[in-house]
């Protein structure tokens, strides 16, 4: 740690210090700040040039005199303390602790700023995970290694459906569940409070960690919020062995933080105002998620996405999308009637969904049923368009099976109870029942085999 501080503040705007003077300092290195009332604060050098440097500050500059403000940096990079402890514990965004308990005493020791796994030593995402969610499971499936966002609107129950995902994702077939870390920005008082009975209640709390940066805490202390709870995450799944849920809500909030600093720093705005490298940064977050070769453990990331006036092309659920394998869209129609959770079946998709399903993952006539789920689907939502045009007494009865088709499915396979946990086998099993409902001439996407054991309900 260095021993030398500067008193040579010279301005501070936007959670950001620009010290002068400041010689042979490393981008990214630590700085701790004492201001004028001798109180602490931590920072992060984010620029580096000959006579200036920029340091981040995650508790923010307000109420800071800077004629008497002292600027130390400690020539190393932001870390956080790791142990098996941080299972049942709720940390800031710097990883200190928030819930009362003592700090976290260990000898390891990580720096939040690793980069992505290396692609020559990542294995492919593979093991189907059952979250217990139908819309999920039967025709988005997660595969342990992914990473699969979840697309929102504002007012939509995106918290309940990760709090439902995390309370109940687990292998098939194995008895561990996920150890899980909880990473939310810019969240409310109450969303905050509403995760942490979630995981109470349902006696899973012991293995969550959670990283809690409310909407009025500093917005700079979001930038640094993912990377500490990721670096916790790698800790528990490649040095502990552990299957890792990570579950961040809301992306959004955190893009809006990085637009904040950018614009503070001067950067050169690009897409709505957020500056040129959100992709890479967002790159940089996401791709920390996945599977080693020869480690036994995994990080498997569900981010949460708001799409600012529902827009799906806004820039960030637009880039999210092209980094990550697939995406769950919430759907606002389905809401307002009533159905939960309203996972909109046709934008939703998950492109590793045919590696960990079918024989040997879940059963084999999975993704012939998911594929002609989706075909159905589709005709009905024209039939649908068509009977708002024409009234339903004009369609043809063929059409009209199909309408009731779609009723039965937003009904019975979408909409699930918040506590109810399906098993794949009665995902599928329900997937039948409705499939049942139309002559088996029509399921063209099945196999013979698989109506000859499952139509109309017939094996398991």
């Amino acid at each position: 740690m260095s021993a030398k501080e500067y008193r040579t503040a010279a301005s501070a705007q936007g959670g950001l210090l620009t010290v002068r003077g400041a010689h042979g300092i490393a981008f990214g290195d630590r700085v701790q700040i004492r201001d004028h009332r001798n109180r602490r604060r931590n920072g992060q050098v984010i620029r580096a040039a000959l006579n200036e440097v920029l340091v981040q500050v995650f508790e923010g500059t307000e109420d800071i005199d800077l004629e008497s403000t002292w600027v130390r940096f400690l020539d190393q990079p932001l870390e956080i303390t790791l142990s098996p402890e941080i299972l049942g514990r709720i940390f800031n965004g710097l990883g200190e602790p928030k819930d009362g308990r003592p700090p976290i005493v260990s000898g390891v020791r990580r720096s939040v700023s690793v980069g992505a796994i290396n692609p020559a030593a990542r294995a492919y995402p593979r093991e189907f995970i059952q979250t217990g969610v139908s819309t999920i499971d039967g025709l988005n499936s997660l595969v342990r290694g992914q990473k699969l966002p979840i697309f929102s609107g504002s007012g939509l129950p995106h918290n309940r459906l990760a709090a439902q995902i995390a309370r109940q994702a687990k292998l098939v077939d194995q008895e561990s569940h996920f150890s899980v870390v909880f990473a939310a920005m810019g969240v409310s008082y109450s969303d905050a409070q509403f995760f942490q009975e979630e995981f109470a209640s349902s006696g899973v709390l012991g293995n969550v960690t959670m990283f809690v940066n409310l909407a009025d805490d500093p917005p700079v202390e979001r930038l640094a919020l993912p990377r500490v709870a990721l670096t916790a995450a790698e800790y528990l799944a490649f040095d502990l062995d552990r299957h890792v849920l990570v579950v961040m809500t809301d992306m959004t909030n955190y893009a809006e933080a990085l637009r904040e600093v950018a614009t503070a720093k001067g950067d050169v705005p690009a897409r709505k105002g957020y500056p040129g490298y959100l992709y890479s940064d967002l790159a940089e977050i996401y791709e920390r998620s996945g599977r080693i070769k020869d480690r036994h453990g995994s990080v498997t990331l569900v981010p949460v996405v708001s799409m600012p006036s529902d827009d799906i092309t806004h820039p960030i659920p637009d880039l999210t999308g092209y980094i990550t394998e697939g995406q769950i869209v919430l759907s606002r129609d389905l809401h307002a009637r009533n159905i939960y959770p309203p996972v909109h079946i046709s934008p939703s998709l998950s492109r590793l969904m045919k590696d960990g399903v079918g024989k040997n993952f879940t059963r084999e006539d999975h993704p012939h049923v998911a594929s002609q789920l989706f075909a159905s689907y589709a005709k009905a939502l024209e039939v649908r368009g068509l009977a708002a045009i024409i009234g339903a007494e004009e369609l043809s009865d063929a059409d009209r099976r199909t309408l009731a088709f779609a009723d039965e499915f937003d009904k019975r396979f979408v909409g699930q109870g918040e506590d109810e946990d399906r098993s794949i086998v009665e995902t599928l099993n329900i997937a039948w029942e409705l499939l049942s409902m139309f002559p088996k001439d029509a399921l063209t996407r099945v196999s013979e085999t698989d109506i000859a054991k499952y139509y109309h309900g017939g094996g398991a």
